[in-house]
């Protein structure tokens, strides 16, 4: 390899995981020239290490009652999109919640099964912008280039809170996962998401006493319906703590952490009552599991990319595309700035179908490639029917609720022309004729779901296949919206279904299309539940 690299691609992909391969793939698909940039010696680095406990939270769900292989990915959450039906996850694994090891080999095989262009050991260590496009340094001192730049690289910075003291604690990423080593102690956990509860869990059984910290109250997955909230898998501390087994959840702020000089820990908090009580407790050993941010320290000033969400994650527009810097795009977990907390952005089964609408995005932009579509008669029972079908089998709406939806646009007098799998958000500002009025398709939950205990069969929830009580359902359900000249028009809420069938006749069919009849008929109505 020379140590300067004149040829200027399409694009440049930083990161080999996940998202990276993913992307590559697409992009080697459309005939875009591209190189992906990775720094270690094969693809899926992170989850080499990630997990520490090395069991991936994202579901592998092998035997589904169906051979539909779009139904498949429902309950497969690992898997990449492929044009391959055989080149998936279920082939390595079979348990439930699958070994990391096991995405690491698939992940190879994936790249390997496409040839993808990959330049490994290749740590970009700087990006700069000019007018032509962006160049990448590596640690080498060669210079990649190209047009337009996608940072796949995930959070790879601890997110280490700003508490004096808190170097001397050891960190998530390093610290020894041999519960042996435990043996008697005191531990503090600081964090309380599934990285800190992982941690609390493999020590259960060794340490003396285990505290979990953090200044918010534990969140779970099955109650807020975000998968990065606590998981099942990851609760059995909390038992320990309820049935007062010596181990607890400390609701406040860690105010500052001193070592002392025998290695014992001095930790202050500031736990949240109305009076703010600040209390000293000593431990043997703290770990901080708080998380990760993008690092992007590789970026120049000059095209440094603005920071949300504590400074986390690069803003992003509709398009995955930097608020402030154009042509640098981001892939992977990075997408979750988009729907942060809300649905599965930070995840391969949500992120995976972000990514090829990144692809089909980038076509449209800048490849003069139109979103892919049909044709359909512009009439309310074959709309209906099309939505139908779709709810019923789409993985991508399934997975990414909320967030990606299919686009249905209505030009007077034409045929209808449906786009599946569009971004919300970019569908909303797409360059459409004033005229033309278009309807989204998205999956939801109810937008008071999360305060709705799934457990107590006295709350009342929407009646199974209630047309009336439809637009009140908490769980997830189809939901169609009309828009026009800026505005929304209408709204239509298919009735919940337990078994998430909504193909009835006379209770999702029938409403449905009389609700399309209705829009058709006058698309100035105003908007509507």
């Amino acid at each position: 390899m020379n140590s300067t690299h004149s040829e200027r691609l399409d694009y440049l992909v930083v990161g080999a995981g996940p998202a990276g391969l993913q992307l590559g793939q697409l992009l080697q698909a459309a005939g875009h020239g591209y190189r992906i940039l990775e720094s270690g010696h094969a693809p899926g680095t992170f989850f080499g290490t990630f997990p520490r406990h090395r069991k991936l939270i994202s579901i592998n769900k092998v035997y589904n009652g169906t051979d539909d292989p779009e139904l498949n990915l429902r309950m497969d959450w690992n898997s990449l999109l492929s044009p391959d039906p055989h080149l998936l996850f279920s082939r390595y694994s079979k348990r439930y919640f699958p070994h990391a090891d096991d995405l690491v080999r698939y992940l190879a095989d994936f790249a390997e099964a496409f040839k993808l262009d990959i330049a490994y050991d290749t740590r970009a260590e700087r990006i700069q912008r000019d007018e032509d496009g962006f160049t990448v340094t590596d640690q080498h001192g060669h210079e990649h280039r190209a047009r337009r730049l996608v940072v796949a690289t995930g959070l790879t910075r601890p997110n280490t809170p700003e508490i004096p003291g808190i170097e001397t604690a050891d960190d998530y990423s390093v610290v020894s996962v041999d519960p042996e080593d435990f043996i008697d102690r005191r531990v503090l956990i600081i964090g309380k998401g599934n990285s800190a509860l992982e941690t609390a869990d493999n020590l259960v059984e060794t340490a003396a006493v285990i505290h979990v910290a953090g200044p918010h109250s534990v969140r779970m997955a099955w109650n807020s319906h975000y998968v990065g909230h606590l998981r099942a898998v990851n609760n059995n501390f909390l038992d320990t703590y309820q049935l007062k087994s010596q181990n607890a959840l400390l609701d406040g702020n860690v105010l500052s952490v001193e070592k002392d000089p025998d290695g014992m820990y001095r930790v202050r908090f500031s736990f949240s009552r109305a009076d703010e009580v600040v209390k000293e407790l000593r431990y043997d050993r703290v770990i901080v599991c708080t998380g990760f941010r993008f690092d992007a320290s590789i970026v120049d000033p000059e095209c440094s990319p603005a920071l949300v969400i504590d400074d986390r994650f690069a803003a992003l527009s509709p398009a995955y595309e930097s608020v402030n810097v154009p042509g640098l795009y981001f892939a992977g977990t990075l997408m979750q700035q988009r729907d942060f907390k809300k649905s599965t952005g930070g995840f391969i089964h949500g992120f995976r179908y972000a990514v090829r609408a990144l692809s089909r995005i980038l076509d449209e932009r800048h490849h003069e490639q139109p979103w892919p579509q049909r044709q359909l008669e512009s009439d309310p029972a074959a709309l209906a029917d099309a939505v139908v079908a779709r709810v019923n089998r789409s993985s991508a709406l399934w997975q990414q609720f909320g967030v990606i939806g299919d686009l249905i646009v209505t030009p007077p007098g034409e045929p209808a022309r449906y786009h599946e799998e569009v971004p919300v958000a970019y569908a909303h500002e797409r360059e459409l004729p004033g005229s033309v009025d278009y309807f989204t398709v998205t999956l939801e939950y109810g937008p008071d779901h999360d305060k709705v205990d799934p457990f107590d069969i006295t709350v009342r929830r929407t009646a199974q296949n209630s047309v009336d009580d439809a637009f009140d359902a908490a769980y997830l359900h189809p939901v169609i919206r009309h828009h026009g000249g800026g505005e929304l028009l209408g709204t239509h809420h298919m009735a919940e279904n337990l078994e998430n069938h909504w193909d009835d006749p006379e209770v999702h069919h029938a409403p449905l299309a009389a609700f399309f009849a209705r829009e058709l008929d006058r698309r100035s109505a105003p908007a509507g539940r």
